[in-house]
């Protein structure tokens, strides 16, 4: 079974109950969980991150980190794979043995990245997180507050987590497009913002969009979005 907490694309962030609740239905059905957790820690709502690993008491955990999220360090591609099995039933099954022979194939990261691994998760300090949490947070109330002034879009809830949230396109209110695909390649060409469509993740009509930049840009954004959803709303009789 296979976790996304907190959630890309929808950026939402599970509850203890709930995780508690999945590592529970995994042993039923006699599975381990492969949870991944890049955006661990970027959490600015309600709910607190909860790592998966705190139920591999429960069941065999296989932890997906990555530097790129929590240090917006993108473009290093820089990762990790830990397993949490205080059983070893994932050694005793091969798996751990499995994943070291696969790490054979794959290329290294740059040597400069690997010297700087320890610097950053030793002394990065607290502040740092702090100042990226209250970005994001913003971010997502503008996102959250503006989008309601997008007619033919609807934000279900206010993203807890991440930095990307899911939109749902309401074709009640525009003519002229057929879905998602459609809305975002018009988007593109009309008003020069990139969207990602929904297709892409499973999610047909609806749109992925990624809030985390600089509050104006944000702003400006969602205005030509706006004056997009304007030129195409049905114009009634």
């Amino acid at each position: 079974m296979v976790l996304i907490n907190p959630s890309n694309p929808c950026g939402n962030v599970f509850t203890y109950h709930h995780l508690k609740k999945v590592a529970e239905t995994a042993k039923k059905l006699g599975i381990f969980i492969i949870s991944d957790e890049v955006y661990a820690h970027l959490t600015f709502g309600s709910k607190p991150y909860v790592a998966m690993g705190a139920f591999a008491s429960i069941v065999p955990i296989i932890t997906l980190g990555s530097l790129s999220k929590r240090w917006v360090v993108p473009g290093w591609r820089l990762g990790w794979i830990v397993t949490c099995d205080p059983h070893g039933i994932l050694q005793d099954i091969g798996i751990v043995t499995n994943i070291k022979t696969y790490l054979d194939i794959t290329s290294n990261p740059p040597t400069f990245v690997q010297a700087a691994v320890p610097q950053i998760l030793e002394k990065t300090k607290d502040d740092f997180y702090t100042k990226n949490l209250n970005i994001m947070k913003e971010a997502a109330e503008i996102l959250y507050d503006r989008c309601k002034e997008i007619p033919c879009l609807t934000c279900p809830h206010k993203p807890e987590g991440t930095m990307t949230a899911m939109l749902k396109i309401n074709f009640s209110k525009i003519e002229g497009i057929v879905d998602d695909v459609d809305f975002c390649v018009k988007l593109a060409k009309e008003e020069s913002v990139v969207l990602l469509p929904g297709a892409t993740v499973g999610l047909k009509n609806w749109i992925r969009i990624t809030y985390v930049v600089d509050p104006s840009a944000l702003k400006e954004g969602l205005s030509r979005i706006k004056s997009f959803s304007l030129r195409h709303a049905i114009q009634l009789p």
